[in-house]
């Protein structure tokens, strides 16, 4: 990989998202040598993936180069690269381009779409934890619009329309409040020869509540602000599969949709070398302490999404969300230097500073840990927020001035049908 030796301990960072960025930061000012490897250049925002996929964001504004999170640090590396395999033993990686050592592993590879062994669903599907798969989303939705428009059969019509996203959790609640308003504001306007109110936007969740892991307040007037929206929301329906065309349930309840989305889960993504059974939690996440060693390996830690830290507050592990990623870096970073210089390790502590979710315009509903509301102002301190956490000036700008511009004139001007999502459309004609 053309990396120097260094005197200095190798620290190899596995994923540029939430975790590792948060670590290499802490550790950039420390005697150590850092190589952090990605299969992307860039680190990607995704708590806003949605807006990639309805056409409120171009993808730039949510990617930030990860050689521009290095930039002057000393002793820093960065590799594009996918790790196929680690050899624990040896203190060595395999990847698509070579083979490096460690003296100490962190894994931050982050999560990816849970489809429970459905492999129907995983086919047909639509997931959402990527910029491609946003743009292929995004392309998706234009295309099927365009589509309807060349048929005269309201059948075929009406499933083109028909959009069912499965999942009740943050990203289904908000990318349904987004395409409802898709609906009701821009679709009129962009396609007037279409008869756009038959299209429909269903939210399927499995619980008998929307955001469960939110307060009961919050679930119920999510609810309502969807509802307001159109949105239709089905509550305990199991989606059983999905063959391109049909989308079946544990119930009666059967949907004709060109378009099904994925939001209900996610699970570790582990690597071949760390993945045995032993050391996986709930999850399909590497099992770790409270100083987020993997259980067994000393100089292998795991942070975010890919880390279950099981305690008595946290017995399922801590959510897989940005937060617990940015804290774990944060203090891994703390201990690796302790480690290095001999000293006592000091456990995580995670600091819980609430959940929220958008629901659409003027619209979020926030639980912060000593308050919870609801409505415009929730609305507003969730944007704040995530302009606050979003990388780089540029990028908040951008993100700030599309929603400013979107807001005033109600529209979204990144609908744009870059990169076909090809699909035959010949089984809806039966």
């Amino acid at each position: 990989m053309n990396i120097p030796r260094s005197n200095n301990p190798r620290v190899v960072i596995i994923g540029g998202g939430f975790g590792g960025i948060s670590l290499a930061q802490k550790l950039r000012k420390q005697e150590v040598q850092v190589v952090l490897l990605d299969k992307n250049n860039y680190h990607t925002f995704q708590p806003l993936l949605y807006q990639v996929s309805t056409g409120g964001l171009e993808p730039d504004s949510i990617a930030y180069p990860l050689r521009k999170v290095l930039i002057g640090y000393d002793n820093f590396f960065f590799r594009l690269a996918e790790v196929t395999e680690i050899l624990p033993d040896k203190q060595l990686l395999k990847t698509t381009i070579g083979e490096i050592s460690y003296d100490y592993l962190v894994v931050a590879t982050g999560s990816e779409t849970n489809f429970f062994g459905n492999t129907e669903l995983e086919q047909h599907a639509m997931a959402m934890k990527s910029i491609p798969q946003s743009l292929n989303l995004r392309s998706l939705i234009l295309e099927n619009f365009e589509q309807a428009l060349l048929t005269d059969e309201y059948h075929e019509r009406d499933a083109l329309m028909n959009f069912v996203i499965v999942g009740g959790g943050p990203t289904g609640v908000e990318l349904a409040g987004a395409l409802a308003e898709i609906k009701k504001g821009i679709l009129p306007k962009d396609y007037p020869d279409l008869d756009t109110r038959r299209a429909q936007i269903n939210l399927v969740q499995g619980g008998d509540r929307l955001l469960d892991a939110m307060s009961e307040k919050a679930s119920e007037k999510a609810e309502k602000f969807l509802e307001d929206l159109g949105v239709q929301v089905w509550k305990n329906v199991r989606v059983t599969g999905y063959d391109g065309k049909t989308v079946r349930t544990k119930t009666d309840l059967v949907f004709e949709t060109a378009t099904l989305i994925w939001a209900a889960g996610v699970k570790g993504a582990t690597i071949k070398g760390l993945d045995a059974k032993e050391l996986i939690a709930g999850g399909n996440r590497l099992s770790v302490n409270e100083f987020n060693q993997v259980i067994g390996f000393p100089n292998i830690f795991a942070i975010g999404d890919i880390a279950c830290m099981q305690s008595e507050e946290a017995p399922r592990g801590h959510p897989m969300m940005a937060q617990p990623a940015i804290q774990q870096g944060r203090k891994l970073g703390e201990n690796l230097v302790r480690l290095i210089n001999g000293k006592s390790l000091e456990p995580f502590i995670y600091k819980d500073k609430g959940s929220m979710a958008t629901v659409g315009r003027n619209k979020a509903v926030c639980d912060l840990k000593n308050i919870r509301f609801q409505g415009v102002f929730a609305w507003f301190v969730w944007m704040f927020v995530h302009l606050f956490f979003l990388i780089g000036f540029r990028n908040r700008v951008v993100v700030f001035v599309n929603w400013v511009y979107n807001y005033i004139r109600f529209d979204r001007e990144a609908r744009l049908i870059i990169r076909p999502f090809k699909r035959n459309y010949d089984q809806f004609r039966d």
